[in-house]
């Protein structure tokens, strides 16, 4: 009797994953290393600064803060555009078509994608490379998914910084694609240049589908999935919005939003898009209106930064954190008001 020899089996681990003990010993970066780095393109250092401006950790936010500050005369030289839709648009498979058609154009881009944290756990999937294979193989396209974190209008809490250190890595177009029509997209109105939001046809009555304010601040609306059967109800939808623009006010860019239909499967209406999108940039930089909202974003970044510092120093003083767990047990056993405990909080951190 003869027995064959069997296939040999794969290790059970991979052995391209580091060890606890070999991530413990990867290379740290100083300021100027990574600043380095990210002005000469190089993704990895550019990734690892990301996840440094993204810590939560006290230790890492000076650091933080210091590269940002070094990078930032290197940015505001790219195109930035928010991306947000209603749920089932198909705002990935959009992305990545759209993606491809900016990097033919022969740009450099960046995709900050945004996804949904759990309420339980914090964790997010960050899926988005898998959703957007070909375009995340792209040599001149970078991906990075973060988590929502809780933040409102679906927007990572360090998106802003983020963008700094893209354009400051040469990636001249930005994309930033929040998680979905929700509580409020003002978030990412204020750190883009341009807000498109991509709808969905025949899925219920359209104008019901997402709230006026969202609506008002979009630049363009595309409706998606104009292919097929559905190229006629979209064709309606558009009809729809156009004379649902006309009652909205105008527009600080002095430019009326568009309405427009597309297929990313079919990569119908991609290319007059981006046209629409370039005729924009080009009226809105000769009437000066581009400079002046980016003087606006800078402000709102300060707003932005003095609350984000301000949280961080309350809720990593140790003093606060002990009374905190005090107090929150007392909530617990209904001995004392939640506007008493942060009154004595606030008091034991301000040492009154």
């Amino acid at each position: 009797m003869k027995v064959q020899e069997g296939i040999p089996q794969p290790p059970s681990i991979n052995p391209d994953v580091l060890t606890k003990s070999e991530r413990k010993r990867r290379k740290k970066y100083s300021v100027d290393e990574y600043v380095a780095g990210i002005l000469s393109g190089n993704r990895t250092i550019l990734s690892q600064a990301i996840t440094l401006v993204e810590s939560s950790l006290p230790e890492h936010y000076d650091k933080a803060q210091s590269i940002i500050e070094k990078c930032l005369p290197y940015s505001s030289k790219s195109i930035r555009i928010g991306i947000t839709g209603v749920p089932g648009a198909g705002k990935s498979t959009f992305i990545e078509t759209f993606g491809l058609h900016i990097t033919g154009e022969g740009r450099k881009l960046a995709v900050l994608t945004i996804d949904p944290s759990s309420e339980q756990t914090k964790g997010s999937i960050l899926g988005d490379k898998t959703r957007m294979e070909q375009l995340s193989m792209h040599p001149n396209s970078f991906i990075r998914p973060s988590p929502a974190a809780g933040t409102l209008g679906g927007v990572a809490r360090k998106t802003r910084e983020t963008i700094i250190l893209c354009e400051a890595a040469g990636f001249d177009t930005i994309l930033v694609e929040t998680v979905g029509v929700g509580q409020s997209e003002t978030a990412v109105h204020s750190m883009v240049d341009f807000f498109l939001l991509l709808m969905l046809a025949g899925a219920g009555d359209e104008l019901q589908g997402i709230k006026r304010g969202i609506m008002e601040m979009a630049d363009v609306i595309a409706i998606t999935k104009a292919d097929g059967p559905n190229k006629m109800i979209a064709e309606g939808a558009k009809v729809t919005f156009q004379n649902a623009i006309h009652l909205f006010p105008a527009k600080s860019s002095g430019l009326k939003p568009q309405v427009l239909t597309c297929s990313a499967l079919k990569n119908i209406g991609i290319n007059e898009l981006w046209e629409i999108i370039m005729d924009y940039f080009k009226f809105t930089r000769k009437s000066g209106y581009f400079e002046e909202l980016r003087k606006q974003q800078a402000v709102i970044r300060m707003h932005s930064t003095i609350i984000e510092y301000l949280n961080n120093s309350f809720y990593n003083r140790k003093e606060v954190k002990l009374l905190r767990q005090e107090l929150e047990q007392q909530l617990y056993e209904g001995t004392i008001t939640s506007y008493k405990a942060a009154v004595i909080l606030l008091d034991k951190y301000f040492k009154r």
